[in-house]
Parts: structure tokens; C-alpha cells; sequence
């Protein structure tokens, strides 16, 4: 699966921003999908995760009151709603799909992600998010 990130821009403090993730080959249904972000200079983390069969969300402890994940299994999509964005939110933002999200990450309130062979990377180039203070 080839996925493809969009939503991305420049928004104030505060602001709300909507990121789409869609498989630009294959199918995501019978995988988890997760949300990933790299900033400048820091290495890529978990921001959440949606699993496929029931629906459980994960989410990184800093973003979970603020961002909800969804998935549109019609549009074969995933969303990530981003509420009150904040400055430290600015980052490159990937998906990610795996078999489960425990396989993307061992912990996703501490947004460290597990040690994922490349060739298992589907993550796409990403949309670039920018909240400015």
C-alpha cells in the first residue's frame, strides 16, 4: 500500500486543521493507519493511531484532548482532526499503515514509535503542518 497524506498548511495558534490519508495504490481496510510527524531537527513520532478492526483510537498524550482520528471506510480514508493547534504541533505529517497500531508503536502516549523495517514504511512524503504563535 502507497499512502498519500494532503490537509497540510499554515495556521495561527489556535487554529483547526483537517489532514486526509488515502492509499494511493492497494487497500488500508484490513490494516491499522496511523498518524506520524517529524519536525525539524527531531525524530519522527506517534501522533495516533485508528485499528482496523474495532476502531480504537490511540493518541499521543499532547495531542489526544485536541486531535481525533476517523476513518471513512466508503472514501477508503483517514482523517485527523486537529483542534487548538499549537506551535510545537508544526511538523511534516505522515500515515502509516501496519497490522495492528501496537506495531507502530508500543506506547502511543509517549508517542515513541517501535523500530519499523523500511521496507514495512508505506508512509508516502507527508503534508507539511505550520502553526505560527
Amino acid at each position: 500500500v502507497q499512502l498519500q497524506a494532503s490537509g497540510g498548511g499554515l495556521v495561527q495558534s489556535g487554529g483547526s486543521l483537517r489532514l486526509s490519508c488515502t492509499p494511493s495504490s492497494g487497500t488500508f481496510e484490513y490494516r491499522a493507519v496511523g498518524w506520524l510527524r517529524q519536525a525539524p531537527g527531531k525524530e519522527r513520532e506517534g501522533v495516533s493511531c485508528i485499528s482496523s478492526a474495532t476502531g480504537l483510537p490511540y493518541y499521543k498524550d499532547s495531542v489526544k484532548t485536541r486531535f481525533t482520528i476517523s476513518k471513512d471506510s466508503a472514501k477508503k480514508t483517514v482523517y485527523l482532526q486537529m483542534n487548538n493547534l499549537k506551535p510545537e504541533d508544526t511538523a511534516v505529517y505522515y500515515c502509516m499503515t501496519s497490522l495492528s497500531c501496537l506495531d507502530l508503536s508500543r506506547n502511543w502516549g509517549s508517542g515513541k514509535l517501535a523500530s519499523i523495517p523500511k521496507e514495512f514504511d508505506d508512509s508516502g512524503q507527508g503534508t507539511q503542518v505550520t502553526v505560527s504563535s
